[in-house]
């Protein structure tokens, strides 16, 4: 680590786990590199990104929508073609390596880690070098995978994993969970309320918002221009943390509720054919549903086509300190959403504060109840504009401008201490 003066610009590792064009490094990394790029006081910023599959050997090109002259990429590249668990266990294993070769290059003063898997790897570069580091997005990453039925008790993934955010608890000097369940949470752990700030997953509520002229276009494109169609639409993944099976259930139950006027958008990145197979298997043809993977730059335009959305999210205890960008997205076009309960702090807004509806499998008559609620509420004149505020109060990306200043001020000394 650098010797800094009060004049010293601040040098940024920023580690991302996720590949640099993935959707999550879109939405939620990229607008954090705008933050640092705007501080006056941060001289340079590197964002290590860790690339799998095919963008592993390929060239990547690094680009952003912003003047981005302080920011540099490098990726970390995992092999290919060995079991899962040898190929992760062997990442966390040469990944700190190749991050000290870099910290050893470009002299930062600091780590920022994105999620709980990048923290771990923060966390071994700390035991080597003891260099500062904060998490963003901090959330129980071990105990959503087992939960969701991915990882097993005895899995070295899940045993690694829950160790390492033991330990990040302990020696990070920064952790920014996403839902303020999980830094109450945390303050009952022991972690230090100074060393706790919120930060919800930012969305940039003016880029998402609603947009009849985008909306109408995609609607005359897909055939579902007529004023009484109804569009639902679901953006995301399938299996694991989210419903499968039930999801394409709870779009049947869409269709069934709102009769033939319903249509339904996914944008997702499975394959078409895929999806087309599990909703030929509830009676959704291709006449009724639209299924494509969307650039993140054209999501807006789909949810502005859309009169609600779906957030179709497995419950388990932990979702509770979890922050769906899904959401944001979906409230800053304006769209109710219908939720699973205990999904972060969201459930419990949309509940409180007509963000749409929640539903719950497990009861009957919930779901029955909560299309109702939706119902009614696009029945309300100006709904979305409505809506659009949550995104504006909850999802502010001047949650993580604060945070950042709370943890390294403009001295760029907070990070030390």
């Amino acid at each position: 680590m650098r010797q800094l003066s009060e004049s010293s610009p601040l040098r940024v590792l920023f580690l991302c786990y996720w590949g640099l064009q993935d959707s999550l490094t879109t939405s939620t990394v990229f607008p954090h590199l705008r933050l640092l790029q705007e501080r006056p006081d941060v001289g340079a910023v590197r964002l290590l990104t860790v690339e799998r599959g095919a963008e592993a050997q390929a060239d990547l090109p690094f680009s952003l929508d912003f003047p981005a002259e302080k920011i540099s990429h490098a990726p970390l590249r995992s092999r290919l073609g060995r079991n899962i668990i040898i190929n992760k266990i062997e990442d966390f294993s040469r990944f700190p390596k190749e991050i000290i070769r870099h910290i050893s290059d470009f002299k930062p003063d600091f780590i920022i880690a994105r999620g709980a898997p990048a923290g771990a790897l923060a966390y071994l570069v700390w035991q080597k070098t003891k260099l500062p580091f904060y998490v963003e997005s901090f959330e129980p990453h071990a105990d959503y995978m087992r939960e969701s039925g991915v990882w097993h008790t005895y899995d070295p993934r899940y045993l690694f994993q829950r160790y390492w955010e033991k330990r990040q608890k302990q020696v990070a000097h920064g952790l920014m969970p996403v839902a303020e369940n999980y830094r109450r949470q945390l303050l009952r752990e022991g972690v230090p309320a100074g060393r706790v700030v919120t930060v919800p997953c930012s969305v940039n509520a003016e880029a998402f918002a609603y947009d009849p002229v985008a909306g109408q276009r995609i609607r005359q494109q897909l055939k579902y221009a007529a004023p009484e169609t109804i569009v639902g639409i679901y953006v995301g993944k399938f299996g694991d943390i989210y419903y499968d099976e039930e999801a394409f259930e709870l779009f049947r139950a869409a269709a069934d509720y709102f009769g033939p006027n319903f249509r339904l958008i996914i944008l997702t990145p499975h394959s078409e054919a895929e999806v087309r197979l599990k909703l030929a298997a509830v009676g959704l043809g291709a006449d009724k549903a639209f299924v494509t993977k969307a650039p993140h730059a054209e999501v807006p335009n789909y949810l502005s086509a859309a009169n609600f959305a779906f957030s179709p999210i497995r419950p388990a205890p932990c979702r509770l300190f979890c922050s769906a960008i899904k959401i944001g997205e979906y409230w800053a076009s304006g769209l109710p959403v219908l939720v699973t309960p205990g999904v972060g702090d969201d459930s419990a807004i949309i509940a409180a504060e007509g963000g749409g509806a929640v539903f719950d499998l497990s009861q009957s008559g919930s779901l029955a109840s909560a299309l109702v609620r939706l119902s009614s509420l696009m029945e309300e004149p100006a709904y979305r504009e409505r809506i659009h505020e949550l995104a504006v109060r909850y999802r502010n990306i001047n949650r993580a401008r604060e945070a950042y200043h709370t943890f390294f001020d403009e001295n760029g000394q907070n990070f030390l201490h």
